[in-house]
């Protein structure tokens, strides 16, 4: 990719690299969530549900009588996306992150990436939101903030002329997660209904917002033309 295009020189070029070389801030973005699901198996079950009644995303504390703290309702956009409903559902979140998250956070730098990140998370809650206003069930997962970093990859590969055409991939992308949000069966999941709006919300998030994170230096005003044509 060349958006991802990390050269190392000198003699011991590789001989000293990291075992697991992930960029800074996406690799402690997958540390503090697998401690946070660590911490969470110290709590006994009653402390632990209600940890994620407060952290997590209760949509309608926003649209009615709040149904927690002041505190909540700030953070909650914020710490649903570090809280997860399982090792499956923490595993695939974070092998999907590592995968397309490091070209992401080479292209921004490591700020502009946790900026990415995470705002992707809290448009992916709201989207949620809207879409079901009333339902009291928290809302938890970096799905949303995950979906986002893919929207950013296509939209990087896109631009740098890797990729002919985003439709195809996004409409299958978006198919996928109507039909698991309707009928489930997500890893992870355990039957349990998906948040698909907030995936979907996150995804063209990151697609749209991706040029407004890129440095200055590095923007391109339009996608490069095909070969052959002025």
């Amino acid at each position: 990719m060349p958006f991802d295009d990390v050269r190392r020189s000198g003699p011991g070029r590789g001989a000293h690299e990291r075992a697991i070389n992930l960029p800074p801030a996406l690799l402690w973005l997958i540390v503090i969530n697998l401690a946070v699901h660590l911490l969470r198996q110290t709590l006994s079950e009653s402390v632990d549900q209600e940890l994620v009644t407060q952290l997590g995303l209760v949509p309608a504390n926003y649209t009615s009588e709040p149904g927690g703290p002041w505190w909540s309702l700030l953070l909650a956009p914020i710490t649903y996306q570090f809280l997860h409903g399982g090792w499956v559902h923490l595993g695939v979140n974070m092998i999907t992150l590592a995968a397309f998250g490091a070209p992401v956070e080479r292209l921004l730098g490591v700020r502009r990436f946790v900026l990415f990140y995470l705002s992707a998370g809290v448009v992916a809650g709201f989207i949620h939101v809207l879409f079901y206003p009333d339902s009291v069930d928290p809302v938890i997962g970096a799905s949303g903030a995950v979906s986002g970093v893919f929207g950013g990859v296509l939209m990087a590969l896109w631009q740098a002329g890797r990729m002919p055409s985003l439709l195809p991939v996004a409409a299958i992308w978006i198919a996928l997660n109507v039909f698991f949000g309707i009928f489930g069966g997500t890893p992870g999941s355990g039957g349990e209904p998906v948040a698909w709006t907030a995936h979907i919300g996150g995804f063209v998030y990151g697609l749209i917002a991706l040029r407004f994170f890129v440095p200055a230096a590095l923007r391109v005003p339009s996608r490069p033309p095909p070969d052959g044509t002025g």
